[in-house]
């Protein structure tokens, strides 16, 4: 069972031994590093430190080839690694050398054990692991000469306050420090113990400062063990947050599964996961049960359940296994969940994918847009160049329907085009409603076309109909599109949506709300859709360069199909 919502169940996305493979390396060099760098201050290293020190060089040395012979750690890194690490107890009869030769290693380390990237935590990093080294260095030089052990108490003050206000910055830096991920994740636990562990050995170093190395020390080593840890743990989901739909990853019966959330309301709310998931799995809400079902006209399964109010979850179930989301709905209300809901999710779903957490408060259909309006109309004006004598309308009743219909029937008129209610051989099919409503009509459409020869003039779609199950559902759909699916933006949303939620195709809203308001495009043309694959070859004929003719190309936004257009830009 795995708990999306985080808890220590996170830490089983980490291979356990490779975690504890990075520990045991990170701290057997980090020893070895805090001994070269005291060695100077030594007058004669004692016996036990010499073959102590080689023999955590050995297992370190050890550990690093291993990890990169199994873990695909760099092997140039791992080689440095390694040099430096054996050089160490190699020159402790030369201290400049030795100490020269650790602060390098002690480098090594942080870019091992680095989990900022660049910036104010590269150099948390860098004063964490350069004061572990120090302490482990005074830690050897108290204990082979315990006369020191005065000298450096006030050291030992100071460094276990600098690793306590390194993990204190590290704590915040991560966004946990003030919501309950900090005591219900594996990453929070360990960031608590990053601070907590080096604050109690402060407080040792100042109320027992002549013995605080002999038992200070365990503590130091653990809190640089829990910082070690940091980069290998997934960061937990974001909170929930009342109105913004729900995106998390998940895993069931031994598939990915991302799950969508939306509109994340109390009240009737949908489910969304992609095909990959599987098409048995059933959602669970108060010990309700429902299956995730196809809907029409959209992508992946659907379950339309009703969540309380406040803080909950979710619970997923198939082939025996389960796993939870957990919602936060708050008191408020949002938009209703009909028959436009999937597109309304589906541009949520854009948003989430491009970073972004907004409050779900309104959905494609409910306003016609400017750039879609300007579409409809200009696709009119394209079926009069053509000379077709009239359009059969179908609509639905949301506002955007309903103004969609108004824009068409206006721009009919002015071209004096029949706009009739029924089927016509010569009509061209205008569809404007949505996607459900689209689904049914083009179904109808299709059979009827096997059957007679209607709409001569060809089957239309609004923009934000263009849809996988939509465009497929007849042999040959064309859309008035602002913007070219086969340029780099839209093909850019098309793999994004794909890599983010199984597989998921690209759907018009999805696109506005992955763009969040920015324009899609300005130049209105008619594109075919057809499900046929252009220049067709044979399994083993090889095609010219640049030219791959593979039926399943990344960022495709009907696959299988071909996708061109069939006029020039519309004025």
């Amino acid at each position: 069972m795995e708990h999306t919502h985080g808890g220590l169940d996170a830490v089983a996305q980490v291979s356990p031994w490779a975690l504890g493979l990075r520990l045991v390396l990170l701290l057997a060099t980090a020893l070895v590093a805090g001994v070269g760098v005291a060695r100077p201050l030594l007058t004669t290293p004692p016996r036990r430190v010499v073959l102590g020190t080689a023999l955590l060089a050995a297992v370190s040395a050890v550990l690093a080839v291993v990890s990169a012979a199994a873990l695909g750690a760099n092997p140039v890194g791992a080689a440095a690694h390694v040099a430096l690490v054996v050089a160490v107890p190699a020159l402790l009869g030369r201290p400049a050398a030795a100490r020269w030769v650790a602060a390098a290693l002690a480098l090594l380390v942080v870019l091992e054990t680095v989990a900022g990237g660049s910036g104010v935590l590269f150099v948390v990093d860098t004063v964490h692991v350069a004061a572990v080294v120090t302490w482990f260095g005074a830690a050897v030089l108290v204990r082979a000469e315990p006369t020191a052990s005065r000298r450096f108490g006030p050291v030992a003050v100071a460094l276990g306050a600098g690793l306590a206000v390194a993990g204190a910055v590290r704590l915040v830096a991560s966004g946990l420090a003030v919501d309950r991920r900090l005591h219900e994740s594996a990453l929070g636990l360990v960031l608590l113990a990053a601070v907590v562990l080096p604050s109690a050995v402060t407080v040792l170093a100042v109320l027992r400062s002549e013995r605080v190395y002999r038992f200070g020390t365990a503590g130091v080593a653990l809190s640089f063990v829990a910082w070690s840890a940091l980069a290998a743990l997934p960061q937990p989901p974001v909170l929930p947050t009342p109105g913004v739909p729900v995106l998390v990853d998940t895993a069931l019966a031994g598939r990915s599964a991302p799950v969508l959330v939306s509109p994340h309301r109390p009240g009737r709310n949908l489910v969304h996961l992609p095909a990959s998931a599987g098409a048995d799995v059933r959602v669970e809400v108060g010990g309700v049960v429902t299956p995730a079902v196809p809907r029409a006209g959209a992508d992946g399964t659907w379950a339309e359940v009703d969540l309380p109010a406040g803080r909950g979850e979710i619970t997923l179930r198939a082939a025996g296994d389960d796993t939870t989301v957990e919602v936060d709905t708050g008191a408020g209300t949002g938009p209703v969940v009909d028959a436009d809901a999937p597109e309304c999710a589906s541009a949520a779903l854009g948003g989430l994918i491009a970073g972004r957490r907004d409050v779900l408060t309104t959905c494609p259909a409910d306003t016609l847009s400017t750039e879609d309006e300007a579409a409809l109309r200009k696709l009119v004006s394209f079926l009069a160049s053509r000379g077709t004598p009239g359009v059969t309308l179908a609509a639905d009743g949301s506002a955007r329907g309903k103004r969609a219909a108004d824009v068409v029937a206006e721009a009919a008129g002015a071209a004096n085009l029949r706009l009739d209610p029924g089927e016509r051989p010569d009509n061209a099919l205008i569809a404007v409603s949505g996607w459900a409503k689209a689904a049914d009509v083009l179904h109808t459409a299709a059979a009827r076309q096997a059957e007679a020869p209607v709409y001569g003039h060809g089957v239309f779609l609004a923009p934000w109909l263009l849809t996988t199950p939509l465009a497929t559902s007849v042999t040959t759909v064309s859309v008035p599109l602002a913007f070219d699916p086969r340029e780099q933006l839209p093909i850019g949303y098309a793999v994004a949506v794909g890599n983010a939620f199984g597989g998921e195709n690209p759907t018009p809203a999805g696109f506005r709300g992955w763009l969040g308001g920015q324009s899609a495009g300005d130049r209105v043309q008619v594109y075919a859709v057809a499900q046929v694959t252009a220049m067709p070859m044979g399994p083993n004929e090889v095609h010219a360069p640049g030219m791959p003719m593979t039926e399943e190309l990344p960022g495709q936004w009907i696959p299988k199909t071909t996708v061109v257009p069939v006029s020039a830009p519309l004025l």
